[in-house]
């Protein structure tokens, strides 16, 4: 009898399905992928902020030193055109919204529970950034094309090698024209990153809902 004891297999126990690894391979991807959309967002993030911060200095300057035609020898032309400047102004800020509701979605731990609201606004926060930022460039150019009226990148730098002691430093105004419009150009392919590493997360996320694995009340099997 004891070597029949002796002999027994030991009782185990089945917890895990044997998707285990296969959740936890999608676990490690979904990690990494959402570490590189955080990253990609708080970029996005800070070009939009120094695209406004350069766009509203300009016009905040432009609206503090025009003046009418009814003075002599006006700083600035009569047919001026700040369009342009104010898309980028306005694109720049909706992007600074939708990244920042994107990085408290992903970074407030109840909001990020709620796997439906965060998958929801990691989505359309991208989405809606590249829009607006697409939109604003669209304008932009379409604008500035004009050869007849000028706007506020394209007079500051014509007058940007003329040295002045007080408003409007036509150089310094010109560097952040430039500065706003070649960021906004990066922007562009930055927020298109972004919307597609958040497909590619949302995808990874559902996946692993169906690899997930279910645990099984095992019980010892008695020897015969």
């Amino acid at each position: 009898m004891s070597s029949d004891v002796k002999g027994q297999a030991p009782t185990t126990y089945s917890e895990f399905d044997p998707h285990d690894l296969e959740y936890q391979r999608y676990t490690k991807k979904i990690r990494l992928v959402d570490g590189a959309r955080i990253a990609l967002t708080g970029l996005a993030l800070l070009c939009a902020l120094t695209i406004l911060g350069t766009s509203a200095d300009t016009l905040a300057v432009y609206n503090e030193t025009h003046l009418s035609s009814d003075f002599h020898l006006p700083l600035w032309p009569d047919k001026f055109d700040i369009r342009p400047t104010i898309a980028l102004v306005v694109g720049s800020s909706i992007v600074v919204i939708a990244s920042i509701a994107s990085l408290i979605s992903s970074k407030v731990k109840m909001l990020r529970n709620r796997t439906s609201v965060h998958a929801s606004v990691s989505l359309t926060a991208p989405f809606i950034g590249f829009t607006a930022v697409m939109i604003s460039m669209i304008f932009f150019y379409a604008v500035n094309a004009s050869i007849s009226d000028d706007t506020l990148q394209s007079w500051t730098c014509q007058w940007g090698y003329a040295s002045m002691s007080a408003k409007p430093h036509f150089g310094t105004l010109c560097n952040e024209s430039q500065t706003a419009l070649y960021l906004s150009v990066i922007l562009v392919p930055v927020e298109l990153i972004v919307l597609t590493v958040a497909g590619y997360q949302s995808i990874l996320e559902r996946k692993s809902v169906g690899a997930m694995p279910t645990r099984k009340s095992g019980s010892p099997v008695p020897s015969s």
